[in-house]
């Protein structure tokens, strides 16, 4: 063999040995996994469980909750299966003792057979609605056909609330109405953990409007507005009797370095002047608005826009329904309350305010993907086409 046959062997050993040796350390140092935005499939270090139509997607932290964001497939392809409901019907399907529901819309037909069905074996099941939209959908006449108690909210105000009590341990909550609107088209989020304290909160909840006592007539009896799960601090209030938007004020104003918010609508005023007093002391604000309600005479966007916050417009043909405000990077609030006056003073809400920073960034996750989605403000107003 040749001097320089013998070389180029050696050289060949020595490139093939790099090659392994890089290829060993990715795999070490970097695991992706995926994670579905909008129907595109890209890397993320975040554990992020994604359904086979990639149409919803979760990323539980801790084992103590569950957290789901809706991902509408925009283009709509006209899907209306795997979505976050699948979610909710295990908790029906695994409830012992009782069911206890508060919903605003409901047309999803599993999420009615699952209840159904919970009925039949012997699960107590309650639900209260709001009849302007439930109504016209034939599920909750099939409910009351099976033998379900159903109460409606027969106001012009609404019961606005969405939430689950499992047993009377386990709450189902957050912006997800059950409907296929929601499930396949809307953004959305939904929340499920356990707790004596918040079950007892929402169980006392439930019984005033089981009995028909909606809107003002709702007494201030929350059991617990402060309780811990697993060691993190929790707030939970229930509009309009505990003054809800007065607690929203109070976690802003303590704002040190930033607040991000997604609002389906949010007309506050002094919620919205809060948040520029304390962009005045460096507090970065970033929000992004349904771009349906954005541009009314009552929405915050333009008087936000107008004194520097960075704000800008759901990309989402339908409907951006988020509620969501979170502060520091560490405290996240959520629920069925919208920024809003009749939703602090007219509607039956739920709020739950939670100090910590793995759920917190949870949210923060679902509000940098929307960021990227959304438009920028047209001409400094908050138009986006």
């Amino acid at each position: 063999m040749s001097k320089q046959k013998s070389n180029r062997r050696q050289w060949i050993i020595v490139i093939l040995f790099l090659i392994i040796i890089a290829i060993l350390i990715f795999t070490i140092y970097y695991e992706p996994s995926l994670e579905s935005t909008s129907g595109h499939i890209t890397l993320t270090p975040d554990p992020v469980v994604v359904l086979p139509n990639q149409i919803t997607e979760t990323s539980p932290v801790d084992d103590w909750y569950e957290v789901y964001f809706t991902s509408p497939r925009i283009p709509f392809d006209g899907v209306e299966t795997g979505g976050i409901e699948i979610h909710l019907i295990e908790k029906i399907d695994s409830a012992k003792t009782s069911i206890d529901l508060a919903v605003y819309e409901f047309d999803l037909e599993n999420v009615a057979r699952a209840l159904i069905s919970a009925h039949k074996r012997g699960v107590e099941v309650r639900v209260v609605y709001d009849d302007e939209f439930s109504d016209p959908d034939p599920q909750m006449k099939e409910l009351r056909r099976a033998g379900i108690n159903t109460v409606p909210d027969e106001r012009s105000a609404f019961m606005h609330n969405k939430f689950f009590i499992f047993d009377n341990a386990c709450i189902w909550t957050g912006s997800f109405n059950i409907s296929v609107n929601a499930a396949y088209r809307n953004n959305e989020n939904a929340f499920y953990f356990c707790s004596d304290k918040a079950a007892q909160n929402y169980t006392t909840e439930f019984e005033e409007l089981y009995n028909s006592q909606f809107g003002a007539t709702s007494p201030a009896t929350t059991p617990f507005t402060s309780f811990t799960v697993e060691g993190i601090a929790f707030q939970n209030y229930f509009a309009p009797e505990d003054d809800v938007m007065e607690k929203v004020i109070k976690e802003v104003v303590n704002a040190d370095d930033s607040i991000h918010f997604m609002a389906f609508s949010f007309t506050g005023n002094k919620l919205g002047e809060a948040m520029i007093d304390v962009m005045g002391e460096g507090v970065e604000i970033s929000g992004i608005f349904e771009s349906r309600g954005a541009n009314t005479e009552y929405s915050e966007c333009q008087t936000l826009l107008e004194n520097g916050a960075d704000v800008m417009l759901d990309g989402n043909p339908r409907t951006f329904h988020h509620k969501v405000i979170i502060i520091d990077g560490e405290i996240v609030i959520f629920g069925s309350f919208n920024f809003s006056d009749s939703a602090d003073k007219e509607n039956d809400e739920n709020l739950i305010i939670v100090y910590d920073a793995h759920l917190a960034q949870e949210f923060e996750q679902e509000f940098l993907r929307q960021k990227v989605l959304a438009d920028q403000p047209l001409n400094n107003t908050c138009k986006s086409r």
